[in-house]
């Protein structure tokens, strides 16, 4: 058991990797927005959050919190 790496140790691996999401089609605009709406990503790039590649996919460059993952969502 000396391999298990504990909670906090299994996080900090999480965040270092970065999160690539592909965009849905198109917007159900539903409140709140689901992560994956095209809306919510632009809204994550302007803020700076996330970076668009050239094959459309969003690459997220940081540990998102919760309160700007919310208000990206509103």
């Amino acid at each position: 058991m000396a391999n298990k790496k504990s909670k906090r140790e299994r996080k900090a691996e999480k965040a270092a990797k970065a999160r690539v999401l592909k965009p849905k089609q198109r917007c159900c605009k539903s409140k709140p927005r689901c992560k994956r709406c095209p809306v919510v990503l632009k809204r994550l790039e302007r803020d700076g959050l996330a970076e668009r590649r050239a094959d459309g996919r969003y690459v997220v460059i940081e540990l998102l919190g919760k309160k700007q993952l919310k208000a990206a969502r509103r």
